[in-house]
């Protein structure tokens, strides 16, 4: 089992640059999944990483996956063409 490493509201809105309260508003929502520990709420660093343009989802890899599926399917030929010059 691997140790999962934890940012709090106000550490992840230091590496945004955006205030407390704008975080604290997106994880009421459900838009910034987080866990609360006490009267903390907790974040952990692979949804940091996500948010922060680092890591990818496995939604999100499914989505490029189809979309390189659906481009080499319709331009296929034409890949291959450019690939040689």
């Amino acid at each position: 089992m691997t140790a999962k490493e934890y940012v709090t509201i106000p550490a992840l809105a230091r590496l945004l640059g955006v205030s407390r309260i704008a975080v604290y508003r997106r994880v009421k929502k459900g838009q910034i999944p987080a866990a609360r520990i006490g009267r903390t709420y907790v974040i952990t660093d692979q949804t940091v990483a996500y948010i922060l343009g680092k890591g990818v989802s496995t939604k999100g890899k499914s989505r490029i996956d189809a979309a390189v599926r659906k481009t080499v399917k319709e331009y296929g030929e034409v890949l291959k063409q450019l690939g040689r010059e």
